[in-house]
C-alpha cells in the first residue's frame, strides 16, 4: 500500500487555458508564413528552432481538440448515467472512469505544452552521485542511488553509459559518473540534483544503531557544441594512468584521459572507455554540460533571485529527499511528499516521485504565465 500526503489542498492546476490557447492559436499562422519563406532553411539552427515549435503548437491544438470531446462525452456519460434505462445507464456509467483517466492525461499534456519551451529538457543528461557524510555506509548508499537510476532508465527504454568510476572497499562508491541517453531524459531526471539522506542500520553496526548518511547528486543536461565554445587554448589535455579495478587492460594503459578548462579550472576525468580518444570525447562533453550549468545557473539566479520555487534551486548543497528504511519510508521535502513503498522505489520505482515534482512545477510555472 503507498500513501501519499500532498503539499496543498487546491487543484494543481487550472482547468481553463482559453486565453493561452487562444495566443498559441494565433502563433501558427505566424509561423506558417516565415516557413513559406524563400530561404528559409539557409540558417539550418533557426529553421529548425521554428519547424519544432510549429509541430508543437499543431499537437497542443490537436490535444486540446481532443480535450474538448473528451469533456463533452464524460459530460453526456454522466448524464445517461442517470437516466431510467437500465443498460443504456449501466454502459454509459463504464465509459466514465475511461473518459476521466484520458481527461487527465490530456490536462497534463496540454498543460506541459503551454509552458515556455526549454530546449534542455530534451537532452540527455549527465549524472554525478558522490558519497558525503557517513564514510563507507555513504558509498553504500552512492551505489543504491546509482542502481535505482539504472533501474529506472531501463524502464523508460534509455541507455546508461558509464563515465567514470571510483569504488569503495566495502562495496559501494566514492563517486560515480554516468551519461543517460534516450527520450526527454533532463526533463525527467532534472529534479535529483540535491543531497539525497539515507537513515538506516548500517551492514558494520553490531549495536542495530540507525546511522545517517548523505549522498550528492547533480544532473547535468548534454551539451552541445553551440552551447558552450571550448577553445583549444583554453583546454589542457592529458592521458593518465586508469586505476581501480578492471582487469589486465585497466592497469597496464594510460587510456584515461583529464581536461581541465584553464579559465575555471574544471576538471573532468573519463577512463570508463577502453580507447584514448572515447574517453577524450566523454570527457568534453561532461566539460560542456558543467559550463553550461554554470551559465544557466547564474542566469536562473538572475531571474529568481527575489524568489524560491516550489521544488527549490535543485542545488547540491539542498538537502532534497530521505530515505528512512526502518519505515519503508521516502519524503521529498521540496514538496512535502512522502511514501511508504521504499523498498520499491530503491529498486527503481521513482515515477511517482518525479510526477509529484514536475506536477509542482508546472503548477508554479503557469501561474506565473497566467499571472
Amino acid at each position: 500500500m503507498v500513501t501519499v500526503f500532498y503539499w496543498s489542498d487546491r487543484p494543481i492546476f487550472p482547468l481553463d487555458h482559453s486565453n493561452l490557447i487562444e495566443r498559441k492559436r494565433l502563433r501558427i499562422p505566424e509561423l506558417e508564413s516565415q516557413m513559406a519563406q524563400d530561404g528559409f532553411f539557409d540558417d539550418a539552427k533557426k529553421a529548425g528552432e521554428l519547424t519544432r515549435e510549429y509541430n508543437r503548437l499543431k499537437a497542443l491544438m490537436e490535444d486540446w481538440a481532443r480535450l474538448g470531446k473528451a469533456r463533452t462525452d464524460l459530460t453526456e456519460n454522466q448524464e445517461l448515467a442517470k437516466s431510467g434505462e437500465a443498460d443504456l445507464a449501466e454502459m454509459a456509467a463504464e465509459e466514465i472512469p475511461v473518459l476521466e483517466s484520458r481527461i487527465a492525461e490530456l490536462e497534463a499534456a496540454v498543460q506541459y505544452a503551454l509552458l515556455p519551451h526549454d530546449p534542455t529538457e530534451d537532452r540527455d543528461a549527465i549524472v554525478e552521485i558522490r558519497a558525503g557524510t557517513g564514510g563507507d555506509e555513504a558509498s553504500l548508499f552512492a551505489g543504491d542511488l546509482y542502481r535505482m537510476y539504472q533501474r529506472y532508465a531501463e524502464s523508460r527504454g534509455w541507455k546508461v553509459e558509464p563515465v567514470e568510476a571510483s569504488p569503495s572497499e566495502v562495496g559501494g562508491y566514492k563517486e560515480v559518473v554516468f551519461k543517460v541517453a534516450g527520450e526527454e531524459v533532463f526533463r525527467f531526471l532534472k529534479y535529483e540534483s540535491g543531497v539525497h539522506r539515507v537513515q538506516r542500520v548500517p551492514v558494520t553496526e553490531t549495536q542495530g544503531r540507525i546511522h545517517t548518511s548523505t549522498a550528492t547528486v547533480a544532473v547535468l543536461p548534454e551539451a552541445e557544441e553551440v552551447d558552450v565554445e571550448l577553445r583549444p587554448e583554453d583546454l589542457h589535455i592529458q592521458a593518465t594512468r586508469s586505476g581501480g579495478p578492471g582487469g589486465q587492460h585497466v592497469n597496464t594503459t594510460d587510456s584515461a584521459v583529464q581536461v581541465t578548462h584553464l579559465p575555471t579550472g574544471i576538471m573532468v576525468k573519463c577512463q570508463e572507455g577502453r580507447s584514448q580518444g572515447k574517453n577524450k570525447e566523454r570527457a568534453l562533453q561532461i566539460l560542456r554540460a558543467k559550463l553550461l550549468e554554470a551559465k544557466v545557473r547564474e542566469e536562473a539566479e538572475k531571474y529568481s533571485a527575489h524568489r524560491k520555487s516550489l521544488i527549490g534551486s535543485g542545488g547540491r548543497e539542498e538537502k532534497v529527499r530521505t530515505y528512512n528504511f526502518p519505515q519503508n519510508r521516502l519524503t521529498d521535502h521540496r514538496v512535502n511528499l512522502t511514501l511508504y513503498n521504499l523498498d520499491q522505489i530503491v529498486t527503481g520505482a521513482i515515477a511517482p516521485v518525479i510526477e509529484a515534482l514536475q506536477a509542482s512545477e508546472m503548477a508554479e510555472r503557469m501561474a506565473e504565465l497566467e499571472a
